[in-house]
């Protein structure tokens, strides 16, 4: 390996440190702080989340379950506006609900909401409102992408690493998806959304092959 690669390497590794896919569209990062996204199929009860978000209200996204089994009395909850009401009662810090476009400060991060919808499909209308999240850190930019098609908003997004849904029919294909991080250009390109509910491990491997360099593509899959 060469100085040049040596240096690359340590980048990515640095900018992916404590990062988990675990299951579907499932982020766990583990810094400062621990943060969930779009947590489904947790297993145990580890209540040790700090933030969760969830992208839009569909059970594998925003599972009250697995909400139940992350929680602690001050964790925050991240979720859209109008699923905000059902987690009133919850016994948390706060609960904030989101619309697209937003902008607010946490302890440690700061996060950006951005559109999540479908093109020529049903299943994730733009009037629902639903979300991606772009989530600032110290060491970097992440854009979780939620379910959604490559919409033209995402000419706008810039994010270090981007975590794009690859298995189809939901959402964007492998294909597509790589069209997508081609167009925001991040430094690495995360492939979720394969191998659980729809989609196979070969549409995580032919996004990869599709990424524009110097794009890295990184499969985090546990």
């Amino acid at each position: 390996m060469s100085k040049g690669e040596n240096r690359e390497h340590h980048e990515f590794s640095e900018i992916l440190k404590g990062i988990r896919h675990c299951c579907q569209s499932t982020i766990r990062i583990e810094r400062d702080q621990i943060v969930y996204v779009d947590p489904f199929k947790i297993e145990g009860h580890p209540s040790d989340a700090d933030v969760i978000f969830c992208t839009h209200d569909h059970f594998d996204h925003l599972s009250e379950k697995d909400i139940d089994r992350i929680i602690k009395k001050n964790t925050v909850l991240v979720v859209p506006k109008k699923a905000a009401k059902k987690f009133k009662k919850l016994p948390v810090a706060e609960v904030i609900g989101v619309v697209p476009f937003e902008e607010h400060r946490l302890e440690g991060m700061n996060f950006k909401t951005v559109p999540a919808y479908n093109i020529k499909k049903w299943f994730h209308p733009k009037r629902k409102k639903w979300v991606g999240y772009i989530l600032q850190f110290a060491e970097g930019s992440y854009y979780f992408a939620g379910d959604t098609d490559h919409i033209p908003e995402m000419a706008d997004i810039e994010a270090d690493v981007a975590f794009l849904p690859v298995g189809g029919k939901f959402t964007m294909d492998a294909i597509e998806a790589a069209e997508a991080a081609n167009t925001i250009r991040p430094k690495v390109a995360v492939p979720i959304h394969f191998a659980d509910v729809v989609g196979t491990p070969e549409d995580a491997q032919i996004f990869i092959q599709k990424l524009n360099p110097p794009i890295q593509g990184v499969i985090l899959k546990d």
